[in-house]
C-alpha cells in the first residue's frame, strides 16, 4: 500500500477527549473516529489489525472444533423474557418497538438467541457436543461510555456457545476454551493472566476472565506468585485468620462524643487510634429486606462478594432515610450495638476486643465494643476487598496486587439457558434431560485497545508483529530524489512479491513528519532510504521495540527480512 493513496488521517495533538493512551494513540494513529458517544469508525489501519487478530481467533477456536455461525442482532423481547433477563439486564439493554408495536432489543450477548436455534435444532445426544461461535457488533447502552473502544456502547466481539451431554462434557469444552484463549492472547503478543471472576448478568456456576496486565487497566487482578492463584479483586478469596484470639481483654463499654466526625480518617484522627481499631458498619437494602455488613476501618467491603454470599438479586447502600430509621441516627454514626437487623461481619472481627463503632446516635461513638458482649453477627465471612500481603485462600502466602484490562471471560453456564428456554435433548436411554451450556467472549477492540495500553512509547504505538498492520515501512526521506524513489519502489515491489505486507511512505513531506507518523503508527520493521546510506549501497533498516538500528545491503534486504519474519512467525 502506498501512503499517498491510503486512509491514514494522523494527528500531531493529543485529543481533549481521549483519557486513556491508547484512546489517544488510535485517534493520533488514524485509527478510529468518533461518531457518537461510545461509537467509533473504524478506519483502515484498525481494520487491518482487527482482521489480524479475528484471523488468530478464527484459526484457534477451529482448531478445538468451532463452527462459524452469524446470529441475529436484532433480538426478540420474548426470548429474554424466558430466560428472566429482560428485566434483569438493565438500562444497557437498547429496548425499541417495531411499527408492529412489538418489543426488540440490539444484541448486548446472544446466549438467549443461540439457545433458541439449539432447541429447535437439537433432539439426540448424537447431535452433541457442539462448539459454534460468531464475530459480530454488539450493543451494550454503557451509562457513560469512556477510553475510546475500551468502553464503547457498539463494539466488536467473538462470542462462542458449547453444549454439552452432562458435566464432564462441559468441564471438558470449558477446558478447550480456557487453553484456546491463552493461546490466542499468547500468539498476540500478549502479558496477561487469566484470573477467576464472578459471572455477572450472565449467570452461571464458575468463571475466568482473561486479563492483559498494564498499569493503566481498570480491573485490578490478586494473585499468589508462591502457588498461582489469580482473581479480580471482586472475586480474590483470603484465607480465614488463625489464631485470632486476642490477649486484650474487654473493657467497659464507653461512649463518646466525636462532634461531625462521620469518616474512618475524621474518627480515627480524632480519637488517636489507628483505622483498624474502627469498625465499619454499613446498611444495605437488599430484595431480602435491610442488612448490616461489617468491616474493618483500614478494610473496604467488597459488595459482590456480599451479594453472593446472601444469594440476593439486588443490593445497594441504603439511602440515608433508610439508615436514619433503622439506627435513629445520620449517615456516619451506624454501629453494630442495639442493632434489630441481621449483621455480617467480615472473618477478621470474628473475635476482635474492644473495637470502637457508631454509636446509633447522632455525634456519639461507642469505645470498647466486643462481639459476642455487645451484639451478635449472623454469619462471619470472606466479605472484604483483598489487599496486597493479605495470605492467599489456596497457600497462604502474601498476595499481590496488579492492574489489568478484561479482553476475554468464559463461562460456565451449567443448564441457567437451557432449563428457561426448554433445550432439551433425549439421552442414551431415550430420558429427556436439559443441555449443559457454557459461553465465551472476547472483546476485539478492547484486545487491540489492550495491546496498545501494554506496547507504547512517548513517541506512539509498538504493534507486536503478529497484530501490526503492516510488517514493514519504507520510509524515502526524500521521494522527489530519482535514486531514492527508484530504490525505494524496487524494495517494496520486491517484499510485496514474497508476500510481506509492505506500507510505502511515497509523500511529498518533510522527513520529521514521516518519521514522526512511522512512530506514531507503530509498524515494527522501517527502512529507511536516505542519500547518504544510498552512496554506500546500503538502506537503514529499524527495530520499532528495540529501537535498534541496522545498516544492510540494498540487494539483501529481501531476503532478511523474510528470514526475519519467518523466525517471528515460525512459519
Amino acid at each position: 500500500m502506498l501512503f499517498s493513496q491510503a486512509l491514514i488521517p494522523t494527528l500531531r495533538e493529543v485529543p481533549a477527549d481521549a483519557e486513556v493512551i491508547s484512546h489517544q494513540l488510535m485517534l493520533r494513529a488514524g485509527m478510529i473516529r468518533k461518531l457518537a458517544a461510545g461509537i467509533y469508525f473504524y478506519l483502515p489501519l484498525a481494520q487491518r489489525v482487527f482482521q489480524k487478530l479475528k484471523t488468530i481467533i478464527r484459526e484457534e477456536m477451529n482448531r478445538i472444533g468451532g463452527q462459524e455461525l452469524t446470529l441475529p442482532g436484532v433480538q426478540p423481547a420474548e426470548l429474554w423474557q424466558e430466560s428472566g433477563r429482560w428485566n434483569l439486564y438493565g438500562k444497557e439493554l437498547l429496548r425499541f418497538q417495531d411499527r408492529n408495536e412489538r418489543h426488540f432489543c440490539l444484541g448486548p450477548t446472544h446466549e438467549e438467541v443461540i439457545t433458541d436455534l439449539i432447541r429447535r435444532e437439537v433432539k439426540s445426544y448424537r447431535q452433541l457436543p457442539l462448539l459454534l461461535y460468531q464475530i459480530q457488533t454488539k450493543f451494550r447502552d454503557e451509562i457513560r461510555p469512556r477510553f475510546g473502544l475500551m468502553r464503547a456502547r457498539e463494539f466488536l466481539m467473538k462470542d462462542a456457545y458449547s453444549f454439552d451431554r452432562d458435566e464432564s462434557g462441559a468441564e471438558e469444552s470449558y477446558h478447550k476454551m480456557y487453553e484456546a484463549y491463552s493461546r490466542i492472547f499468547e500468539r498476540c503478543g500478549l502479558e496477561f493472566k487469566a484470573v477467576e471472576a464472578d459471572t455477572g448478568t450472565i449467570g452461571g456456576s464458575f468463571s475466568h476472565e482473561f486479563m492483559v496486565l498494564a498499569d493503566s487497566g481498570e480491573d485490578t487482578i490478586v494473585y499468589c506468585p508462591a502457588c498461582g492463584y489469580a482473581a479480580n479483586q471482586e472475586k480474590a478469596e483470603i484465607k480465614p485468620p488463625e489464631n485470632i484470639r486476642q490477649d486484650e481483654k474487654p473493657q467497659p463499654r464507653e461512649k463518646v462524643f466525636t462532634p461531625g466526625k462521620r469518616t474512618v480518617e475524621e474518627v480515627t484522627t480524632f480519637l488517636g487510634i489507628p483505622p483498624d481499631k474502627l469498625i465499619k458498619t454499613l446498611i444495605f437494602s437488599t430484595d431480602k429486606g435491610p442488612i448490616a455488613a461489617l468491616v474493618r476501618g483500614d478494610h473496604e467491603l467488597n459488595e459482590i462478594k456480599l451479594k453472593n454470599y446472601l444469594g440476593c438479586n439486588e443490593l445497594s447502600l441504603a439511602d440515608d432515610s433508610l439508615v436514619e430509621t433503622i439506627t435513629h441516627a445520620p449517615r456516619g454514626f451506624a454501629g453494630p450495638v442495639g442493632l434489630n437487623i441481621p449483621i455480617y461481619a467480615d472473618n477478621i472481627l470474628r473475635e476482635a476486643v474492644n473495637m470502637v463503632a457508631g454509636g446509633n446516635e447522632k455525634d456519639v461513638h461507642l469505645k470498647n465494643v466486643t462481639a459476642p458482649r455487645d451484639y451478635q453477627v449472623i454469619e462471619y465471612g470472606d466479605f472484604r476487598q483483598a489487599q496486597a500481603n493479605d495470605p492467599c485462600a489456596r497457600c497462604g502466602k502474601p498476595l499481590k496486587i496488579r492492574k489489568g484490562i478484561e479482553v476475554g471471560h468464559i463461562f460456565k453456564l451449567g443448564t441457567k439457558y437451557s432449563e428457561a428456554l426448554q433445550a432439551t435433548f433425549l439421552d442414551q436411554a431415550g430420558k429427556e434431560k436439559p443441555i449443559i451450556m457454557g459461553c465465551y467472549g472476547i472483546g476485539v477492540g478492547r484486545t487491540v485497545a489492550a495491546a496498545i495500553e501494554q506496547h507504547h512509547d512517548k513517541d506512539g504505538i509498538i504493534f507486536p508483529f503478529p497484530l501490526a498492520p503492516y510488517q514493514v515501512l519504507i520510509l524515502p526521506v526524500n521521494i522527489n530524489d530519482a535514486k531514492i524513489r527508484a530504490t525505494a519502489f524496487k524494495i517494496y515491489n520486491e517484499l510485496n512479491k514474497s508476500g510481506i505486507e509492505v506500507l510505502l511512505d511515497d509523500r511529498d513531506e518533510r522527513p520529521g513528519i514521516k518519521f514522526k507518523d512511522a512512530d506514531l503508527i507503530g509498524i515494527p520493521l522501517r527502512v529507511t532510504i536516505g542519500q547518504r546510506t544510498l552512496e554506500e549501497g546500503k538502506v537503514e533498516l529499524r527495530f520499532r521495540h528495540s529501537q535498534k538500528v541496522e545498516l544492510l545491503e540494498i540487494e539483501n534486504i529481501t531476503g532478511y527480512l523474510n528470514n526475519h519474519l519467518s523466525q517471528v512467525f515460525l512459519r
